[in-house]
């Protein structure tokens, strides 16, 4: 099977971490899990989003992307269903009422329920596979044959570098989660900012449109 050359792949890794070091919305959804949940559940959200990220590979290896760039439909089916759900996650957050815990902790989550919703977040986010689709091909020999295997090879090479990247926005908020914690006043508050994060990402996806980048 061909390989993208050395210059290609050092060409794409450059340009895959200077969109990755630019925080989206993938990067925002990981931070509010960290700040919620600390570093382990950050990370666990992270790597649930990777894996919905390695669905959109597989789908723009075999050209079912195109769907959705071709079908109004297919794209609104994914946009309004991902955007349905975060703003669900967001409002239940908002509207949960539960007593808050003393400061210093955290309220218990199963990281088991985090890893699946972020899988469902990313897979539902039609951005994310226009992103794919309109990316990775830049990068492929079309004369070398194979296209399909080219772009997963790009893509997984892609989703390994957003681990990184990712997990270093979950620690790092993780870590400074830690600290806010100790304040009785972002302890009140972190509710709200949590809910509204979730809810301000399903509206910005529910606008999402085919033509956007």
């Amino acid at each position: 099977m061909p390989l993208p050359d050395p210059g290609t792949l050092a060409l794409f890794a450059g340009a895959a971490l200077a969109l990755l070091l630019v925080p989206g919305p993938a990067v925002v959804y990981i931070v509010s899990q960290s700040i919620e949940h600390g570093r382990r559940a950050g990370l666990v959200s992270m790597l649930g989003v990777q894996v919905g990220g390695l669905v959109h590979v597989a789908a723009a290896a075999l050209g079912l992307s195109a769907l959705l760039v071709q079908s109004a439909l297919a794209f609104n089916v994914v946009k309004y269903a991902g955007a349905a759900y975060l703003i669900f996650l967001g409002l239940r957050r908002l509207l949960t009422r539960e007593a808050e815990p003393p400061t210093g902790t955290r309220p218990p989550r199963r990281l088991d329920r985090l890893f699946r919703q972020g899988i469902v977040v990313n897979v539902l986010n039609p951005k994310a596979a226009l992103f794919f689709f309109a990316f990775l091909p830049q990068f492929v020999a079309v004369d070398e044959g194979a296209v399909g295997f080219q772009i997963a090879v790009l893509g997984l090479i892609f989703i390994l570098l957003a681990v990184v990247s990712d997990g270093l926005y979950a620690v790092a908020a993780g870590t400074a989660s830690g600290w806010l914690r100790e304040s009785p006043h972002f302890v009140r508050a972190e509710r709200w900012v949590t809910g509204t994060v979730l809810v301000g990402l399903g509206v910005t996806a529910a606008l999402t449109s085919p033509q956007r980048k």
